[in-house]
């Protein structure tokens, strides 16, 4: 568009075929009349295209046989909010991609299905499909009204959570086809699983607009293994309801041994063979298998969705296998009551809210699970803790498989395990079967060396690694990063929990560091025993093959920011005070990210130091420190923080998600606020409306000091607050 505009070119509609054309223009009127040219052909309505591939579908979809039949629209997702206002609000058939503009790049799970909206669980979802995407430029309604049947975007669409009511609420809007740049991996595992097709073939685009109709080899070209064979299926249900009766072959055993990394001896170990085997001598990147997760977890934003699919997919008397290795966790919306607005009062949200509390409890009831259920208090409503937290804390093993449906189950690749987020699909399978179906990853060994100056972390580490050269050219996107080094061992487990939790945000597949003898004696007295803990000595082979390596320097780490809008807009703090003073709002210390042990030591010894020093919390600024788990509170007071939070004028907030997920004390009500916090994400409107840059513990709790962004000084000690 930019260099149309520069040769003095305009859009010019060509009659009854609905393509845009290049005709001469004065440069000065150039924009204004491109915007109006792709408006008009949307509410032209001239040439709308018809048909599905699929019915309406529940759980199961319907098996591929003959393509894709186009007789719907498409909606392209494109910066440009004239021509999206124009697409949703007309009926014309399609625009072509150089006419509407740049494509939007990282759509978010947020932006598909806000938090609020994912207090629904059901075909309501339609109704809320993409009313955040940035901008504000889609109202309720308007996208399962349109008539839309393939939804067109850019890079990494459906980057973020790996909440299923994403897809979900796209298929129930009509969606049936996603053309993409690049997809997330969770993302487009939870589509397969629900039978929306998914490609990257932008040739696909002009020849469904051309022939109204794509054939399945085309479809599929690039899906293999198992991804294809439940495509074909019509999804994970359809899929498996072959392979209960033996319909499917089970995973081929080749008697070979190959090098292997960390993560590949783990799916090794773990593939289900066979009348319930386990095991294979190895195996490969690019091969897909069904394994069997050691621990299954999901929380009170997600079970109740779960459930409803596991009863649809297996009936309503189905039963949980091995209920003794699934958990459940009140967390996400325990403080919700704390932070709805009017509007969401209006919409009675929290009534749905604790539907999904209660539909969770039913559940475990019924199935006879653990529930780390919610405790009331002289402090008012807790939860036991956040989910990754507690499974890093008291119940992920070394060496185990462990699954959540929560994208940062990553976390507890801190301990050597392999561990990943899935959607409600796939738990509501593994409910039944304990088995998820994994495609082996590559490996992208990130080797730190050195150790961290003093008043930064490993959330800096991250920040920098989002920010990197790797990062942009895609080098992690679908992969494992295993974190390891010499600089490892000046990490605890706490920091490496950091490393991993967030390797998510860089579209890994997962992140994991080899449990070694100083994990193990901090595990051993967080749990008071080291008896149920494996022995150190797990890793990759020396010659296993990595898909790439990056090496890191710990010493030559500052401290670090993310712009608002996203995780991987990184850039130096230095570098942000270059261009000014950044005035906040709002500083929150919290989430799973930044409400462990060690987060809570950092922000007591910054705040420790700003009293002596004769300095609270900025009158203009409310600061927010989140409690990671009660184990945590008993942490935090045994050492008297609580009173030095309370002596500087910060806020204590028992253990819940909170403002991380929109759904406590911490978010942003106005669009002019803004907040700097130690969460792992910054998606448009996640944490409310306002702007939120990412940082660490040691930047929030100093900028709460100042009421700007700031970095604590270097003589602040980062092992104490005494």
């Amino acid at each position: 568009m930019a260099l149309a505009s520069g040769l003095g070119l305009e859009l010019g509609v060509a009659a009854g075929d609905g393509r845009f054309l290049w005709q001469p223009v004065p440069p000065a009127t150039a924009s204004a009349k491109i915007d109006a040219a792709r408006a008009a052909l949307f509410r032209s309505g001239k040439g709308t295209a018809s048909g599905i591939l699929f019915g309406y579908v529940r759980c199961r979809g319907c098996r591929l046989s003959g393509g894709f039949s186009l007789t719907g629209r498409v909606l392209v997702l494109c910066e440009s909010p004239e021509v999206l206002k124009a697409q949703l609000e007309g009926n014309g058939r399609s625009v072509e991609l150089s006419a509407a503009g740049p494509l939007r790049d990282r759509v978010s799970t947020d932006e598909i299905t806000p938090a609020w909206a994912c207090y629904y669980f059901d075909a309501t979802l339609a109704r809320y499909c993409l009313v955040g995407l940035a901008g504000g430029v889609v109202e309720a309604g308007q996208v399962a009204a349109g008539g839309f049947q393939v939804l067109v975007a850019g890079e990494s669409f459906g980057y973020g959570s790996s909440r299923e009511t994403a897809p979900f609420a796209l298929r129930e809007a009509g969606i049936r086809l996603i053309i993409c740049r690049s997809v997330e991996k969770i993302f487009l595992q939870n589509c397969q699983n629900l039978g929306i097709l998914v490609s990257t073939d932008f040739k696909l685009l002009p020849r469904l607009l051309q022939t109204g109709r794509v054939e399945l080899a085309d479809l599929l070209r690039g899906v293999d293994g198992l991804a294809r064979d439940v495509v074909e299926a019509g999804g994970l249900f359809g899929y498996n309801a072959l392979r209960l009766v033996g319909k499917v072959q089970a995973a081929t055993v080749t008697a070979s041994r190959r090098p292997m990394t960390l993560v590949e001896k783990l799916i090794a170990g773990h593939v289900v063979r066979a009348h319930g085997q386990l095991g294979v001598p190895s195996v490969t990147p690019g091969q897909s298998y069904f394994v069997r997760a050691d621990l299954r977890f999901s929380h009170d934003y997600v079970t109740a969705m779960a459930d409803a699919l596991f009863r649809a997919g297996f009936g309503e008397d189905a039963r949980v296998a091995d209920p003794d290795s699934l958990v459940l966790f009140r967390d996400h919306l325990t403080l919700l009551d704390q932070a709805l607005t009017p509007r969401h009062r209006e919409l009675k949200l929290y009534d749905h809210a604790l539907e999904l509390k209660h539909a969770q409890e039913r559940f475990a009831e019924r199935q006879g699970v653990k529930l780390f259920d919610e405790v009331e208090s002289e402090h008012g409503a807790q939860s036991y803790g956040i989910c990754h937290n507690v499974v890093v804390d008291e119940l992920g093993l070394p060496g185990s498989v462990i699954i959540g449906t929560d994208s940062h189950t990553c976390t507890a690749g801190a301990l050597g395990a392999l561990a990943f987020g899935v959607g409600s699909t796939d738990m509501a399978n593994a409910f039944y079967t304990r088995d998820v179906r994994v495609r082996v990853p590559e490996t992208v060994k990130v080797e730190l060396t050195g150790e961290l100056p003093p008043g930064t972390c490993a959330k800096d580490v991250m920040l920098t690694l989002l920010s990197s050269p790797e990062q942009r050219a895609g080098a992690f996107a679908g992969r494992v990063l295993e974190f390891c080094g010499p600089g490892i061992a000046t990490l605890n487990l706490d920091e490496r929990a950091t490393l991993t939790n967030m390797a998510v945000e860089a579209s890994a597949f997962t992140g994991i560091v080899a449990f070694d003898r100083r994990a193990r004696a901090e595990l051993a007295q967080r749990r008071g025993s080291d008896l149920d803990l494996p022995l150190v000595g797990l890793a990759s082979d020396p010659d296993a093959q990595y898909a790439a390596v990056v090496t890191l320097d710990l010493s030559s780490i500052e401290p670090m920011l993310a712009l608002p809008g996203d995780p991987r807009n990184g850039c130096s703090l230095r570098e942000a005070q270059s261009q000014g003073s950044v005035r906040i709002d709002i500083a929150y210390g919290g989430s799973c990210t930044g409400s462990k042990a060690t987060d809570i030591d950092a922000y007591a010894a910054v705040l420790a130091a700003g009293l002596r020093a004769g300095r609270r919390v900025a009158p203009s600024v409310r600061l927010y420190i989140q409690l990671g788990s009660l184990a945590i509170r008993r942490y935090a007071e045994e050492r008297g923080y609580l009173d030095v939070f309370a002596q500087a004028g910060a806020t204590v907030l028992e253990p819940a998600c909170g403002a991380c997920i929109g759904s406590g004390p911490g978010i942003s009500t106005h669009a002019d606020e803004v907040t700097v916090s130690a969460v792992n994400r910054n998606l448009p409107g996640r944490s409310g409306p306002g702007r939120v840059y990412l940082a660490s513990p040691w930047v929030v709790a100093e900028s709460a000091l100042w009421g700007e962004l700031r970095a604590p000084s270097a003589s602040v000690d980062q092992r104490s607050a005494t």
